[in-house]
């Protein structure tokens, strides 16, 4: 697996550069984001680790750029920014994963092999699902709900959607939807299934009635044909 690593701090970037030896992971590393956009285009990745603040170009702008050439690479953020608000700024960006500061390298390790695993899984099941109020392609990944086409969903986003339209009328807890639907057990901040909902809920007209919260317990996805 070769990563790219893009961190201005040198503690943190000589910390990963020897876990990364350890684990047999081949580790690129810049020090700003015009650095690191050059090399990323310059180079093959598995996958980008990026600092949210950065010198020459932040992170979160450095993500965007990639997501908006179509690079479907799997980014993970690294932020001292915890609040709801700046993660829904970096899932909206485009980003699949993010762990704040402090933090450990068997944690973010986890995380790494977490959205690899899920980037890279393939499901021998058909592409097209169909519903009451949705027909999703899942290759092309267009949403249309009613006939009317679902702009503007994130990666997570569509596979969350994805994930209770193959599960209807089924409740499941935030950390089942992590470990399903971001492939990973208990790592996770428990806010950003929330996060995630609250989005789909805004974007997909209808939203507030589909996506029912189970208080005491988690979420569940439910149609009605009136």
């Amino acid at each position: 697996m070769k990563i790219l690593v893009v961190e201005d701090n040198p503690s943190v970037s000589s910390m990963l550069e020897l876990f990364f030896s350890k684990e047999g992971i081949d580790g690129d590393f810049a020090a700003d984001g015009l650095e690191g956009y050059q090399k990323y285009k310059d180079g093959v990745y598995d996958l980008l680790i990026l600092d949210w603040m950065l010198p020459g170009m932040e992170g979160i702008a450095l993500c965007r750029k990639i997501r908006e050439e179509g690079s479907a690479v799997p980014i993970i953020m690294l932020t001292a920014k915890d609040s709801e608000s700046d993660q829904v700024i970096g899932f909206e960006m485009g980003a699949d994963d993010y762990v704040t500061k402090p933090f450990s390298p068997l944690t973010l390790m986890a995380r790494i092999k977490a959205v690899t695993r899920r980037t890279q899984k393939v499901e021998p099941v058909s592409d097209l699902i169909q519903t009451i109020h949705f027909t999703v392609n899942k290759e092309t990944r267009d949403v249309l709900k009613d006939g009317q086409e679902v702009d503007s969903l994130t990666p997570k986003e569509f596979d969350l959607l994805v994930f209770f339209l193959q599960h209807p009328k089924q409740v499941f807890s935030r950390e089942q939807l992590l470990e399903q639907v971001w492939g990973y057990q208990f790592y996770g901040d428990e806010r950003t299934v929330d996060v995630h909902i609250k989005r789909l809920r805004k974007k997909i007209n209808g939203g507030d009635i589909l996506f029912h919260t189970v208080w005491g317990v988690g979420y569940k996805f439910e149609e009605h044909t009136n």
